[in-house]
């Protein structure tokens, strides 16, 4: 497979030294999720193995969800010895809205916590389509309204507690942010939003160039969105908690810091949300990272371009939530 022209050359290298599995997400059915899942699971369990750190400790729990809805599990990562109270930073895991775990998120999250110094919890939220919208925002919502609950027990200093994710994680920290915004709490210091999956028209220019990107394409995009949002996917009647991009008042939300690559679906609209914040008074830090293709960092940590980004992040991170 040919790739784009612009594609960055040490991702380019990593690309042509460890080729990536190819999904054909336009011939994928949503009654194949199941064992798609399973795939995706033992992928990436082989590409990224826990490594036990003992510097971190991992402690799963299990909390009410939202009213008259299951129990949500939390994984809560903190700095062994040190018993706070620290910053927090809630954190949504990414998989287009229809894969993904906790689980997937640990060498990242472990890496955070060693570098910026906070607590974190990660929820694990219900999928779509079986839960279609509003189940996983719901979900993310109440999550972090246990987490701001209980700061005190996970030794997390409540006035200094962020929300994060990457991907479809990332569209839900925005639109989980919005929530907190709107119900009236809790309170937050920053948003992180890691290449976020924010519109679901559809209707960029970028959302139309990248039919055959690499890892997340304008195919997995329609995918991941009629999962969750069934035929109201590009209509009227669509939540800005689903679709964050939808907002039409983005004012009184904490500061933000998003990022995206130039080679993705998600670029223009978050491009264009990014602008919007600024414009709407929410202080906000943008990156377009050139030649970067979806999730590019994850996949492989090691590339230049991988290790500035993550660099990056640490540093807003550590600016928002020490002061």
């Amino acid at each position: 497979m040919a790739h784009h022209p612009n594609l960055d050359p040490g991702l380019a290298a990593a690309l042509e030294a460890t080729p990536l599995p190819f999904m054909d997400f336009g011939a994928l059915r949503l009654e194949d999720l199941p064992g798609v899942r399973v795939q995706h699971s033992a992928t990436r369990a082989a590409m990224a193995p826990l490594v036990a750190d003992e510097r971190v400790t991992i402690e799963d729990r299990t909390v009410p969800g939202p009213d008259g809805d299951p129990d949500v599990r939390l994984r809560i990562y903190r700095p062994a010895g040190q018993d706070g109270p620290l910053p927090g930073l809630y954190w949504i895991h990414g998989g287009g809205m229809i894969l993904g775990e906790v689980e997937m998120e640990d060498p990242r999250l472990i890496d955070h916590v060693l570098k910026v110094g906070c607590v974190i919890v990660s929820v694990d939220y219900r999928l779509a389509p079986e839960h279609p919208d509003p189940a996983p925002v719901e979900d993310c919502y109440a999550g972090l309204v246990w987490t701001a609950k209980n700061a005190a027990d996970l030794g997390i200093a409540p006035d200094r507690l962020a929300v994060g994710g990457l991907s479809a994680g990332g569209g839900l920290a925005a639109g989980t942010v919005l929530l907190a915004r709107d119900r009236g709490g809790p309170p937050l210091v920053f948003q992180l939003l890691v290449c976020p999956m924010l519109d679901d028209r559809n209707t960029t220019p970028s959302s139309r160039e990248f039919t055959d990107a690499i890892v997340w394409d304008r195919a997995a995009n329609i995918l991941g969105w009629t999962a969750l949002l069934g035929d109201r996917r590009g209509g009227d009647d669509v939540s800005p908690y689903a679709a964050p991009a939808r907002a039409t008042d983005l004012s009184g939300l904490p500061p933000a810091y998003i990022d995206v690559g130039e080679l993705e679906v998600f670029r223009d609209e978050c491009a264009d949300y990014a602008l919007r914040l600024v414009q709407a008074g929410v202080s906000t830090e943008f990156h377009l990272y050139p030649g970067a293709f979806h999730g590019f960092d994850g996949l492989f940590p090691q590339a230049e371009i991988s290790r500035r980004a993550a660099a990056e992040r640490v540093v807003a991170l550590r600016r928002a939530l020490f002061g």
